[in-house]
């Protein structure tokens, strides 16, 4: 798995264009200085979590995140992006983006398509917090742009917007949105409508994608080692972890693959399935404890564990302490 990731190109200079001091930045973040200089910036989950910490800290703009996250013009878009934006809708692109993206960053885009909904919600893989607010803003606004610019029409707006945390005021949350946003929900989440999901992209190309996909299937077909085979399993335990234990059947039939084939390739990477089951439970225990908002009985069903005493035997084994006393030790300070 990719363990790093690439500081956004247009950053710097949207810093500059909003009035931030990258140096200052930079300098909060403990960051080096010419980090924004180098030909591929390439930072830690933990140093991007820093990073815009530091930019929050430095800006006076409590919702400076929304707006670094506008983009107008497909050519403003990573070429990632150019590609999603060139098929055929919100859900295709979203689907895009979240097949490449583990060729450039630990982090998972979650999608799901309802009648009703189209959601789109980010997993940081190797957080042991939950992103800061001002990312967690960047991040829904990007794609809220990105179904603007897609559809060609600025007035597409989400059915909500989700957040972990709860924010000081979110009527400017909601004005930037245009639509309900709630506060305290299980993970940062926004969400379409299905139908505007399925709207045709004016930014459709396919000359385009044909260009750019086989060049990313090809990075994506390099990429899958054993490793990579690993953590897809592991993936695919977490989504599907919220109210009971997914046992290898579950797995093997959603990897469309039988067991057997499962147990071998897990074997052959040094692995089991009950490693690859508790590795998936601590990263996201991790993950949810770091959200002040989850009590701790709500965290055992989330991670699929019958009660939260069975949920308080497994975590100290992992962290030597119990889950309440980590929680406060990593408690994320609401906005």
């Amino acid at each position: 798995m990719v363990k790093h990731f690439r500081v956004p190109g247009r950053l710097p200079g949207k810093l500059v264009e909003f009035g931030v001091s990258k140096p200052a930045v930079l300098r909060r973040a403990g960051l080096p200085q010419n980090l924004f200089e180098q030909k591929r910036a390439l930072v830690t989950t933990e140093e991007l979590f820093a990073l815009w910490n530091a930019i929050a800290m430095v800006s006076a703009d409590p919702f400076l995140g929304l707006k670094l996250g506008v983009e107008t013009k497909v050519e403003r878009f990573h070429p990632m992006a150019i590609a999603a934006l060139s098929t055929e809708n919100l859900v295709t692109a979203v689907r895009t983006i979240a097949r490449y993206k583990k060729l450039t960053a630990p982090e998972d885009i979650f999608n799901e398509l309802t009648e009703t909904e189209f959601q789109v919600s980010f997993r940081w893989l190797l957080a042991a917090e939950d992103e800061p607010p001002i990312l967690a803003d960047y991040c829904l606004a990007w794609m809220l742009s990105a179904a603007r610019v897609g559809t060609g029409m600025p007035q597409v707006k989400p059915l909500r917007v989700e957040y972990m945390l709860q924010r000081a005021n979110v009527r400017p949350l909601e004005r930037h949105f245009g639509c309900e946003v709630v506060c305290g929900a299980a993970r940062n989440a926004i969400v379409f409508r299905a139908e505007d999901a399925m709207l045709p992209f004016v930014t459709r190309n396919r000359d385009l994608l044909e260009l750019l996909a086989p060049q990313f299937e090809q990075q994506l077909k390099e990429s899958r080692t054993e490793d990579s085979f690993v953590e897809m399993v592991r993936r695919a335990i977490q989504d599907r972890l919220a109210g009971h234990r997914p046992n290898v059947e579950t797995i093997a039939q959603a990897l469309h693959m039988s067991e057997r084939t499962l147990q071998r390739r897990l074997q052959e990477a040094g692995y089991n399935y009950q490693r690859v089951l508790d590795e998936a439970r601590h990263q996201m225990a991790r993950y949810y404890l770091s959200n002040s908002v989850l009590e701790l009985n709500e965290a055992a069903y989330l991670l699929g564990f019958e009660d939260p005493n069975s949920f308080g035997r497994a975590f100290r084994g992992w962290e030597g302490v119990p889950p309440s006393d980590w929680r406060e030790a990593h408690r994320v300070r609401v906005m």
